[in-house]
């Protein structure tokens, strides 16, 4: 049986002091138990059939939204599936076919790279290890963690700008940045909901959080949420309190 890859840990800056979840453990809890009950296998909203295309897909995704990347890579992974299909297609249809998402020549660089390196280093297989993965052009750490998440299982968090507004907003876990919140949630986060906290929080605030004006009272975690200036009519959400 083949061994599998041991996915490295993000490390801390040195001396980087890790933040505080304003909820206590049973809150934490509470949370992920009533998004669970909500949606019990929650899945990724980027369309994909491989570890490749999804490779691929989360790259395109920055600056542009889920359902513009899979009008652009639908057609396009009907024909493309593999980094030496990829290659083979050519930088030229390769912007032709991702134009209408933002950035589209960067992109198109990066997915061009980054199918080279797969095919020279790793055999034209996505590596199951993060270290490999951040080494590849346009992947950091919430690329390299929706793939392992996704495509290989692991239990990881990214943090895009749905789950940074969820986890400030509620307290669950507040931070200045992506990767203090990436942090603070390893850190918080029970085991048993890790490997779809990820999911969990960006639909959550996708749908329900959402930036300009959250939808409190259909929220089902409104009771331990944190969050001042809840949108719910009077009396709406009383009685929601954890317990």
């Amino acid at each position: 049986m083949a061994k599998k890859a041991v996915t490295a840990k993000p490390k801390k800056p040195a001396g980087k002091k890790l933040g505080r979840s304003r909820l206590k453990p049973e809150e934490i809890a509470l949370l992920f138990s009533r998004l669970q009950a909500k949606n019990p296998e929650p899945k990724g909203e980027l369309e994909h059939v491989n570890p490749y295309t999804l490779l691929v897909a989360v790259v395109l995704s920055a600056q542009s939204t889920d359902a513009g990347v899979n009008r652009a890579t639908k057609p396009l992974f009907a024909k493309v599936d593999t980094p030496q299909k990829m290659l083979k297609l050519g930088d030229a249809k390769l912007v032709e076919a991702i134009r209408s998402l933002g950035f589209f020549n960067m992109k198109a660089k990066n997915v061009m790279r980054l199918s080279q390196i797969l095919v020279e280093e790793y055999g034209g297989k996505v590596p199951h290890d993060r270290e490999a993965l951040e080494k590849l052009p346009g992947v950091g750490r919430k690329t390299a963690n929706v793939v392992l998440n996704i495509a290989f299982g692991e239990p990881v968090i990214a943090v895009d700008t749905h789950i940074f507004r969820v986890s400030n907003r509620t307290g669950l876990a507040p931070g200045p940045d992506a990767d203090a919140v990436a942090d603070l949630l390893e850190k918080v986060v029970p085991d048993r909901f890790k490997l779809h906290a990820h999911h969990w929080l960006i639909l959550h605030g996708r749908y329900v959080c959402v930036a300009r004006k959250p939808k409190c009272p259909e929220c089902v975690i409104a009771g331990v949420c944190r969050y001042k200036d809840k949108t719910e009519p009077a009396g709406a959400l009383a009685g929601i309190a954890a317990a």
